[in-house]
């Protein structure tokens, strides 16, 4: 009797510990503790592409430097390096509800900035990763200043 009565009290302890160490439902579903509104959503490609057929009511961001853009990128791509996001996004997209849709060279960059514009407050940032990923047509050239 001793026994079960110990083991209750070990099994009541051990839950009411675990109880406060709970994770929020929010901290669950990869809400930024920063940015209570966002999440981050990794995409593919293709569903970035999709995405960009269904509406025109986005902005399409490219994170990496000048001259990869130059080189190559996303027709109707916003430049804006990641290393100026925080310095620029909010005078540049003020709207912090706007469909973003970020892409870099490989993914890493993208990812950072995707996370960034979240703890700033954006709400529908999507990193759909890098331009060597595009399965789609790209153009080169000088530098465009929004789609």
């Amino acid at each position: 009797m001793k026994r079960i009565a110990a083991l209750l009290l070990l099994c009541v302890l051990l839950s009411s510990g675990c109880a406060q160490n709970k994770v929020s439902s929010d901290d669950a579903q990869g809400v930024s503790s920063h940015a209570p509104n966002g999440v981050y959503q990794k995409i593919t490609a293709e569903e970035a592409y999709r995405m960009m057929e269904e509406s025109d009511d986005y902005i399409l961001l490219d994170v990496r430097t000048e001259e990869e853009f130059e080189e190559a990128h996303i027709e109707g791509a916003f430049l804006l390096p990641d290393y100026e996001i925080e310095d620029k996004a909010g005078d540049e997209f003020p709207d912090q509800d706007a469909v973003v849709l970020v892409y870099c060279r490989s993914g890493r960059r993208s990812a950072e900035a995707a996370k960034l514009l979240i703890d700033m407050g954006y709400t529908n940032v999507y990193d759909f990763g890098g331009i060597i990923d595009w399965p789609h047509d790209t153009v080169s050239g000088g530098i465009k200043e929004g789609s």
